[in-house]
């Protein structure tokens, strides 16, 4: 589908799956969208691609492909952004329930509506990805024309970086602010260095947790990428399944695209396997990029006390600090992670909603939700699990967020 041109210098296709673009172009467009030389893990063709093919994505998921490629006059790639057409909100992390069931209550439509984001992955990153600001305003202002002329409800674009952030607050969106949690690492020479830097009843909390753990008789060995086998992948999957039965929903994964990510990007991958009497008990996936580490799934299928701790951020935590990545990404919510060490930092969404009044309830809603999120972040701060600032650690997120000054008052599964 040929959208026409965006301004006088691109021209706009809507891709209804990934095949229709090469995976060296929409590499190398997310990752210069960056200024990185490789794209994010959870950008990248392959990823993507391994849903379109998995049935993880599609019309029966909800999830219906529509992403963009801008070309310029040449017919040269110049920007590409992953986006959906939405027939519900799971899967997304931030929550617009509410918007939706107002549309409902006024008698107005809110599904389909457009979704830039990455499936079932709350890790901030490229969503814009194009090779120059002109072309990042270009896909912007490309987004807003392709709602538009689909009559969609609504726009949002989750979890952008900052630059395009204020692209899309240029282009005419409201921007959102929420709170993650990531790890820091200040150069630490082992887990026990990392350990020395938090205050006394965490530091004490850790060990004990990992001692549980070892006294049940588990122990953890971590497989990377071509050392992951068939074998391994089944068992894995059969833990998600198992965190998904528990909560009594159903998986979005399955293992098709777990198989296709091994065999297709593996030199992003850890998963790490928990054993007991030689039995495999647990197990969790980190995907890592030379930056920084996201813990992503686990499950287990025996029941041992403080073993996602374990699994999930003990050796989210040991795997960067050897490989000298500079932040873990623990995923979506949760304060429990401040005591093992993470730190909250500001995250930003981007919303625009055809109708004009709702449009107004909604920046309203904004604005007061941003007050209260500049408090939750200042009370959490007060709650640092560290003695003082580690040395050598950055003290506020890697990336700047627009607006997050308004959002922060004086100041972005397995873990999901």
């Amino acid at each position: 589908m040929s959208l026409g041109r965006v301004g006088v210098d691109y021209r706009t296709q809507v891709l209804e799956d990934l095949s229709g673009v090469g995976a060296a172009d929409w590499n190398a467009l997310v990752a210069a969208g960056a200024g990185r030389a490789r794209p994010q893990p959870f950008l990248r063709h392959e990823f993507l691609r391994a849903l379109e093919l998995a049935g993880c994505v599609g019309e029966a998921a909800g999830w219906i492909p529509r992403h963009l490629l801008l070309r310029d006059t040449a017919g040269a790639p110049a920007a590409a952004v992953p986006a959906y057409l939405k027939l519900h909100s799971y899967g997304e992390y931030v929550f617009d329930w509410a918007w939706a069931d107002a549309y409902r209550r006024h008698g107005l439509r809110y599904y389909p509506k457009l979704l830039s984001a990455i499936p079932f992955t709350p890790v901030p990153g490229t969503r814009l990805g194009a090779r120059d600001a002109p072309a990042r305003s270009a896909a912007a202002r490309a987004l807003l024309e392709v709602a538009r002329s689909l009559q969609l409800s609504s726009l949002h674009v989750l979890f952008p970086r900052p630059d395009e952030a204020q692209a899309l607050r240029e282009a005419g969106l409201m921007l959102r602010h929420g709170v993650q949690f990531h790890w820091r690492n200040a150069g630490y020479a082992d887990f026990d260095a990392f350990l020395t830097t938090l205050a006394q009843p965490k530091r004490k909390k850790i060990r004990a947790e990992r001692r549980k753990v070892a006294e049940a008789g588990v122990r953890l060995r971590r497989l990377r990428g071509r050392e992951i086998g068939s074998a391994d992948w089944a068992f894995f999957n059969r833990c998600y399944e198992s965190t998904y039965a528990a909560h009594q929903s159903t998986p979005y994964l399955n293992l098709e695209f777990f198989e296709r990510i091994g065999e297709a990007m593996p030199e992003h991958l850890v998963l790490v396997m928990a054993e007991r009497d030689g039995r495999p008990v647990a197990s969790s996936l980190l995907v890592h990029d030379d930056e920084r580490l996201y813990g992503r799934y686990w499950g287990a299928i025996e029941p041992v006390p403080c073993l996602h701790f374990e699994a999930c951020y003990y050796q989210a935590i040991e795997t960067a600090i050897e490989a000298g990545l500079r932040v873990v990404e623990g995923g979506a919510q949760g304060e429990h992670k401040m005591s093992r060490g993470f730190d909250p930092v500001p995250t930003v969404s981007a919303h625009w909603l055809a109708e004009p009044a709702f449009a107004q309830a909604v920046d309203r809603f904004l604005q007061r939700e941003d007050a209260m999120v500049g408090a939750y972040l200042d009370e959490l701060r007060e709650r640092s699990p560290y003695r003082a600032v580690p040395a050598g650690a950055d003290t506020a997120p890697a990336d700047a967020v627009p607006g997050a000054d308004a959002a922060a008052g004086d100041d972005a599964s397995a873990s999901d």
